[in-house]
């Protein structure tokens, strides 16, 4: 009789281990994991949900200017156009500073420089209304069928994709050099021109700066109608991981996601497909 229980007391236990395994337990209400070689769906959550996807809009926004092959050492003059008037959201960056074209694009993809992604739009040749034409252009160029662009900043919560349309994004930007150096600038310093002296900028993602990860692409966002949002391509066991987590309410629930979906590869080498 001990042997019996003991058996089924060993199978338990490996049946729970197993069940364990299967889900990385991700919190946010939209999730996509992926592998942009063999594109093979890993885990998904809601995937084909459409959302607000915030600033994440900024890898398209970066993908777009990039395609125009404007000169990257324009100097663009933020105006008033650019501050914010529908969020409020704040900046470093004065109306009447200049910049080069790279140096917005760069704190647009690593911090999340509204002012940068709003004058990047409005340089385009034809004005915001021509680039946000391209943005949905390029977007059923790479395959998301179920999202829209209404501006290049992302405060619009209009701006909306699924997480498996973000998986698209998220691979078709990796392909961009100037994408994966700028979106990986763990801090940058620019010069706005003024006696303040330079700005220092950080990257809005902090799993950045950890020597865990390897991460070749990254972008946050975060509105209120949105959530807290974090898309990434990084290298988990030796292979190219695409992750998309859309709606964390908690102020550190997409890193804490990201930091499963990673330990759950890293322990899962032979998982199955979703």
């Amino acid at each position: 009789m001990k042997r019996v229980i003991l058996f089924f007391y060993v199978m338990f236990l490996c049946v729970s281990s197993t069940l364990a395994k299967s889900d990385p337990d991700i919190k946010s209400q939209s999730a996509l994991v992926f592998n942009p070689l063999s594109e093979r769906v890993i885990y998904e959550k809601n995937a084909d949900k459409v959302m607000p996807i915030a600033s994440i809009t900024k890898l398209m926004t970066a993908m777009v200017t990039l395609d125009a092959r404007l000169p990257s050492h324009e100097m663009i003059t933020i105006t008033q156009a650019d501050v914010d008037k529908l969020k409020r959201t704040s900046s470093r960056l004065p109306v009447g500073s200049s910049y080069p074209r790279h140096e917005l694009l760069r704190l647009a993809l690593m911090s999340s420089e509204n002012r940068a992604a709003a004058a990047l739009g409005r340089s385009y040749p034809g004005g915001i209304n021509a680039f946000v034409k391209a943005m949905n252009q390029k977007a059923r160029k790479i395959g998301m069928t179920r999202s829209y662009f209404v501006d290049s900043t992302g405060l619009n919560s209009n701006n909306v994709a699924t997480a498996r349309d973000l998986a698209k994004l998220v691979k078709s930007a990796y392909h961009y050099t100037a994408i994966r150096e700028f979106s990986t600038t763990s801090k940058h310093f620019v010069s706005p021109g003024n006696k303040r002296g330079n700005l220092q900028y950080v990257n809005s993602n902090a799993l950045i700066s950890s020597q865990n990860w390897e991460i070749a692409v990254s972008k946050t966002g975060y509105l209120n109608e949105a959530g807290r949002c974090l898309v990434m391509q990084a290298n988990i066991s030796a292979q190219p991981v695409v992750i998309v987590l859309l709606n964390s309410w908690g102020k550190n629930t997409r890193i804490g996601d990201a930091n499963r979906v990673k330990k759950w590869i890293e322990n899962n080498p032979n998982r199955k497909q979703v």
